[in-house]
């Protein structure tokens, strides 16, 4: 049965759409007390829908009125114009949901990787990092998935160049036992790390290509004291999941 207008879910959806249609409405900007009073929204519930969606980037504040953001632009784009960044966001955001554990996207900047993505648990026990943070490849999730991806003389190249610092006593330096771990990630797609970066925390990481190519990877990080068998199968399952959508939607 489809829901009725009336619901929560519906009527939030309504809202949120008359919203940005009355904003975009008002090219010169309108102010959050003529939308309340235009639309019949409380305020307490017009504020929360504004600012997620100038968190979105669908509006814009401008002093104490909003215009129409970004975001809408995007939704515009023609498929092949939308970038890494765009098509992985609103996954990267439903993984959260989906385990309530920090997910994020990283890109390779040299032999770092840099979180371009990123949505927080909102556990009060939780890992968290930063979009722009840059961690060493070796000793996160998402770096060693990178790195077992690349060629053999691109990784001879990684160990001849990158400092490999042991930042915990459970950091994983020698040569010989990461490149046994990349051999474990090309044959099942995922790379872990246990407390090598942070201790307490856990990391599961896997690839995601365009065209073939390795261009990023997507990672959960979650507290040790989390983890369960269970919950690591499930997490396996959404990751992969998620890099093979953002592969099919570029």
């Amino acid at each position: 049965m489809a829901p009725s207008a009336s619901s929560p879910g519906v009527k939030s959806a309504l809202r949120t759409l008359d919203l940005i249609e009355y904003v975009v409405a008002k090219p010169a900007g309108v102010g959050a007390q003529e939308i309340a009073a235009a639309l019949a929204i409380p305020i307490s519930s017009l504020s929360y829908l504004l600012a997620t969606l100038v968190e979105r980037g669908y509006l814009r504040r401008e002093g104490r009125t909003y215009v129409a953001g970004a975001g809408l632009d995007r939704l515009q784009c023609p498929r092949g114009e939308l970038s890494l960044i765009d098509l992985a966001r609103p996954l990267v955001r439903a993984l959260r949901q989906q385990t309530n554990e920090t997910t994020s996207l990283f890109v390779a900047i040299g032999w770092e990787v840099e979180a371009v993505v990123t949505e927080t648990s909102n556990h009060s026990l939780r890992y968290a990092i930063d979009v722009g943070r840059r961690t060493p490849m070796h000793c996160v999730s998402a770096g060693k998935a990178l790195l077992a991806c690349l060629p053999k003389p691109t990784r001879d190249r990684y160990f001849a160049e990158a400092q490999r610092e042991r930042f915990t006593p459970f950091t994983v330096c020698d040569r010989s036992a990461l490149e046994n771990e990349f051999a474990a990630t090309r044959e099942t797609g995922f790379a872990f790390t246990r407390e090598e970066y942070t201790i307490g925390i856990y990391g599961i990481g896997v690839p995601v290509r365009a065209k073939g190519q390795v261009v990023a990877a997507l990672s959960i990080g979650l507290p040790t004291s989390r983890l369960t068998p269970d919950m690591q199968a499930t997490i396996m399952a959404q990751l992969g999941a998620a890099s093979r959508a953002i592969e099919a939607a570029q």
